[in-house]
Parts: structure tokens; sequence; C-alpha cells
């Protein structure tokens, strides 16, 4: 049967805060560093928050074989291929003449464009009252009339990623983009898994890339109070799981996985890095910004994803440890995510179980990637796998009382790691979990 496929994965990448390579970003990730610093994009003064996480010293066009291909890309778009290339020249798709363009899809997770104009009035918002008027401004209006062009206007689209994507590797199969808020990359991932297990592909492109480092985000955010404002401890300032903690701090990149069906990836000789197993997602119908008190959402796609791998959460392996080793957590740093997120683990593993299976946020380091935070989580999972080694929890020097799993703390940690659950739960109450686990023939 179709859903009885094997999925491998045989391709990653990623452009993020911590760098543009595997070996790099992972080094750091292991090495608990922060990319956090003073946003130097625009004039941040007076915003109740004046840093994020941003991808610095990086052009798209080293990785291109004919950039001018892609000369009017946005940052979404520069920042998926640059990621894009790095897994499909990994998967050895780049070597690869057989490949037939139909049998290739694309599913990114991916959000608005950076206005093309937000440039020119950024520098003019002097006050934060003055940026909280900005979107009626009469200078958005005269600065979009004299700079706003064709294309500017058209790199806003979500979907452009998709279309970079889909010229710069010949690729004429399914072709989506979803904007599900942060569980955005995840869901387009497990969407892309879907599409394989049923045949209407053989290898798919996927993962998210977004920025919302710019006027209009930082603007909607600190509206929201949903970030840190922990201005003078920058690189401290996100630190899921803590007492202490008082929001997220945003993040930029792209994160690509290359997605084949078992029968492809071996046809073609290609050595798979890992296994996709389960996938899950449901919506917490409830509040527009805050997830369920108890959790039902979370724990609901936590859940469809464990029966789909054949994973009895209460089950204990020859080991005597739970069957899933290791959870990448949402983990954003806000109270109520971490919270509820807590909640739920221990309500799908129950406490016994919840407490031996280690759990971490790697965007303590590199800040939320917003659309594209899945997809770097999911990659982290996999090089966890591949390297033995749990990535740490950074800034978590006082613990929440109220929340005592093992959340890694500080330090990186050598581990037996072959099966692993990566969660995302987005605005609106969309809430999506993939488990990957080791290649085994």
């Amino acid at each position: 049967m179709a859903n009885d496929k094997r999925i491998v994965i045989t391709g990653l990448g990623w452009v993020t805060p911590l760098g543009h390579d595997l070996d790099t970003v992972w080094r750091r990730i292991v090495n608990g560093e922060s990319g956090v610093g003073p946003i130097d994009r625009f004039d941040a003064h007076g915003f109740p928050t004046t840093f994020a996480a941003q991808v610095r010293d990086y052009d798209y066009r080293k990785y291109l074989d004919d950039p001018a291909l892609h000369e009017h890309a946005g940052a979404n778009s520069q920042f998926a291929l640059g990621a894009a290339k790095q897994a499909w020249c990994q998967a050895g798709l780049d070597k690869y003449s057989s490949l037939d363009p139909r049998r290739v899809g694309i599913y990114l997770g991916s959000g608005e464009g950076v206005l093309d104009f937000d440039r020119y009035v950024a520098t003019d918002l002097e006050s934060w009252d003055e940026a909280k008027r900005a979107i009626d401004h009469q200078r958005w209006i005269e600065a979009a009339n004299k700079q706003l062009d064709a294309w500017g206007e058209i790199e806003q689209e979500p979907n452009m990623p998709v279309s970079h994507l889909a010229r710069e590797f010949n690729i004429r199969g399914p072709a989506y983009n979803c904007l599900t808020a942060c569980a955005a990359s995840t869901q387009a991932i497990g969407e892309a898994f879907t599409i394989l297990r049923r045949g209407d592909a053989d290898v798919m492109i996927s993962g998210g890339t977004h920025t919302m480092i710019h006027v209009l985000g930082l603007t909607g955010f600190n509206r929201l109070t949903a970030l840190s404002t922990r201005n003078d401890d920058v690189q401290g300032a996100s630190r899921p799981f803590s007492r202490t903690r008082d929001g997220f701090v945003l993040g930029e990149g792209s994160g690509m996985i290359v997605l084949e069906t078992l029968e492809h990836a071996s046809a073609r000789g290609a050595s798979p890095l890992a296994e996709i197993i389960g996938y899950g997602s449901s919506a917490d119908a409830f509040r527009i910004t805050d997830m369920h008190p108890t959790g039902r959402g979370g724990a609901a796609a936590i859940l469809q994803a464990l029966e789909e791998a054949g994973i009895d959460p209460h089950a204990i392996g020859e080991d005597g440890r739970p069957l899933v080793h290791y959870i990448s957590a949402h983990g954003t740093s806000t109270g109520e995510n971490d919270s509820i997120e807590t909640k739920a683990i221990k309500s799908v593993f129950g406490e016994e179980n919840a407490y031996k299976i280690p759990v971490s946020s790697i965007k303590s380091m590199m800040g939320h990637l917003i659309a594209a935070a899945g997809s770097v989580e999911l990659i982290t999972c996999v090089l966890a796998i591949l390297h033995q080694t749990l990535p740490p929890t950074i800034n978590l020097h006082e613990p929440d009382p109220e929340l005592d799993l093992d959340y890694v703390p500080n330090d990186a940690r050598s581990a037996n790691v072959e099966c692993c659950l990566s969660n995302s739960f987005g605005f609106g109450g969309q809430n999506d979990t993939l488990i990957v686990r080791n290649w085994v023939e």
C-alpha cells in the first residue's frame, strides 16, 4: 500500500543566525553559543525590544551557478535558496542526471516577505509611539509611491520562495506553501512526507524560510507583548523553561531537507541520513494567540504522530528508556508556551516516562525563526541522532519550579539517540509534531 512507503531524509541545509552551513551551526549549538545581538538592520532605538537573532555575512549568490536567475529575490527566497542548495547537494541530486522533474515537488512553510519600502521608512520612525502608528502613517504611502516597484510587490508574497526553488532545481511536480504561523515548516515537512507516502512524488524539498526582523514585525510582536525586553542582556534574553523568562527573541533564516521514498533513494544509491516515521497535526480551537491551558492541542498532535509511528508512549525499551529518546521542544521562552508544552508532554507520556525523556529548545541560541523554526529544529534532531549528542537549552540558570522535566540545561550531553520528536505550535492554535529515527535497513 502507498502509505506503507518508507520516507527517508537524504539532504539537510540551513541558513541561521549561528551560521550558514551544517558543521558550523551544529558546532555552535553543541557549544551553547548565542546568535542574538543588537538590531542593526534599521534603527530600533525607542522600541521596547532592540535586539534579535539576525543572519549575518550571508550572500545567497555564492550558492548558485547563475545568480542572475534570482536577482530580485527577497530575503525569504535568499535564505531558502542557500539552505535548499546545501540539502540538494548533500543528497547528491546535483550529480544525478536521471531525475524526472515531474516527480519532484516542493512544500514550504514561508511567511510574508519584507515590505520593499520598509527600509526607506524605518530610519524616520524616531519613537516607539510613532512606530505604533507607522502602519497608518502617510510616510508609508509616500515611500510606497516613490520606492516600491513591481518586483518588490511580488517578493512580498509567501509563495515566492517556492517559485525560486522550482526555477533553480527545475522542479515541476507538486508545489505548495503553507502559512500556519510558527508551525508552518513542521506542517510543510509533514505534508511533504504524506505526499511521498501516497505516491504523488518521489522526491520533495521541504522546510521553511522566514524573517520578521523589520519595523512592522518588531512593532507587531512588541504590541502583543510576546518579545523579551531584556535589552541589557541580549544573549541571555531567550531563556526557555526559566523562572525569569519574559518572552521570545525574533530570529530569521531557513531550514531545508530533501525527502525521498526509500525506493527512489535506493535506486540511485543515496545514503539515507534518517527516516521520518510519524506526523501529527491538530488545532486548539481556542483563542487566537493563546494555547489551551490544558495542552490538549499539542497533546493531540503528539499522540497522532506517535500512533502513526507505532510508538506506545508508555512503553519502555530493553534499555529501560522510553521509546522516544529526545524531544525538540517548541520552547519559545514565553510563560504560557513553556508551561503548557510541559503539560502536554506529561499528559502524553505519563509522568514516569516524561521525566526520562530529555527535552531542549534551540530557540535559546538562535531565537524564534517563526515559519522556519520547525525545520531547523527537525534538522537538529537528525544531527542529534548522527552525532549522538543532545543540544542544550542555554540560559537555564534559574529553573521554574513548576517546570520539572529534563531540559538539558546549559550544556550539550552525549547520549544514545535513536528516535526524536519535534514539536511546533503556532498562533491561531496550529499544532504539528514530527518523529524521526535513525536509519536502519
